[in-house]
Formats: structure tokens, sequence, C-alpha cells
């Protein structure tokens, strides 16, 4: 189970959410809008798909708070997990509330354990421009049962805008800002630091997202291959 939060957690951190359209001008938002991404391995083979849906969107006097649905097939189409979060858009300022990773269906794996949950949110702003750094997030996570105690932590830290360049998929050509971030990873195992690079374009999101390993070579991508609004 640990496992299936941890590819939660990197999933919304490699950052797919789907913002207010008033607010953010980099999402647009109204209920029924969908985003489908290919997953491909580091053999350029299809590793399965993500869609995301927003599923509800509600302004009100802090902003605009939209709820997302987050599902994942395998290569052979079976879905292997579903979730839903929240994000708020305020003062132009798009904010992803990590707690909310925590619905029912995902406290129903940790019924038998006491859990707690802190961590900052992770934010885009709408002014963006190459070479602007970026606020870092992280989430912590503790669980006991017992005297068993475990800690996990995920932090995408080094955020920063590298460049704006035009990128093709099958959805597709957009003009995107790049933007470089890592994802470290830390538990009872050890610490996992993965760099990776995301492609974002105005008024539709991400648009492709590729990741690392510490020598730089690419290890899978993500890429838009369908939206509807």
């Amino acid at each position: 189970m640990r496992n299936i939060l941890l590819m939660l957690i990197v999933l919304v951190l490699a950052g797919v959410p789907a913002f207010a359209q008033d607010c953010s001008k980099f999402y647009p938002l109204q209920e029924g809008t969908s985003l489908e991404y290919t997953n491909y391995d580091k053999k350029d083979r299809v590793d399965g798909t993500i869609t995301y849906e927003v599923i509800s969107s509600e302004n009100n006097s802090d902003g605009t708070t939209a709820v997302m649905q987050m599902s994942l097939q395998d290569q052979d189409g079976e879905e292997v997990m579903q979730s839903e979060y929240e994000v708020r858009c305020k003062d132009n300022v798009v904010h992803i509330d990590f707690k909310s990773l925590m619905n029912q269906q995902m406290m129903e794996q940790f019924k038998e354990m006491d859990v707690e949950l802190s961590g900052t949110d992770l934010e885009l702003p709408n002014n963006l421009a190459v070479g602007q750094s970026l606020n870092d997030a992280n989430l912590n996570m503790k669980m006991s049962m017992g005297a068993v105690n475990m800690n996990m932590n995920v932090e995408t830290i080094n955020r920063k805008v590298e460049k704006k360049e035009s990128v093709t998929t099958p959805a597709g050509t957009f003009d995107c800002f790049v933007i470089y971030s890592e994802t470290s990873t830390k538990m009872m195992m050890g610490k996992q630091t993965f760099p990776s690079r995301t492609w974002l374009a105005e008024g539709i999101g991400v648009i492709k997202q590729e990741s690392y390993n510490k020598k730089g070579n690419p290890i899978g991508k993500m890429v838009l291959t369908a939206y509807s609004n």
C-alpha cells in the first residue's frame, strides 16, 4: 500500500493538476474537462495511461476550488489506481492540497494505523518567466501501529523555469515553458532523487513530462494524447 500511495504522490507532484479558468491562465477548468496521457518506459514502450477529469468546480470568496479525479491504467487497459484530490486557485496562484490525497478510499487502507499528514502545497503562479525559480513542495506522512512507526517524506525541490520551446504530441503542437524539478523520496529503505522536466502550455496545462536517473538518462515519459473541455 505504501508503494501505491507513493506512486499517487509522485504523479500529482509531477505537475498534472487542473485549475481555475479565470484564476490560472495555464489550466482551463470546467466540469467535465478531461486530459489523457500515455506513459512510456525508458525503451519508449507504452506502459499505461493516466486520465484526469474535473468532476467539480466552485467559486467562493477565497478563490476557486476544484476536485480532480485521476485514474491510472496499465498497458492492458486495466485500472490499477483511482484517486481524487483538491486544488485551489487564489490570487493567480494555484495550490494542490496534499491532505486531500488521503480521501476515504485511501484511509480505508490504513484503518489499522494512526496516520498523520503534513506538508506544503505545490504552487504554480501565472507569471512564469525563463530563469524563474519556483517554490519547493513537500509531503510528510507518519504512520504508527503499536510499537511500529514508519515515516515517508516526498519533496519536489530545485524547481526552475528553464526555457520556452514548441513540442508536438498526438494531441497537437504547443508552445511550452519547460520546468525542471527534482522529486526526492525518503523512506525506511533510504532516499532516492529523480530529476524531471515538465512542458507546460497556457490554456491546457502539462503537455509532456520526462523523468531521469541520477546520470541524467531518461527512464520514462508521459505525453498528452487527448483532451476535451
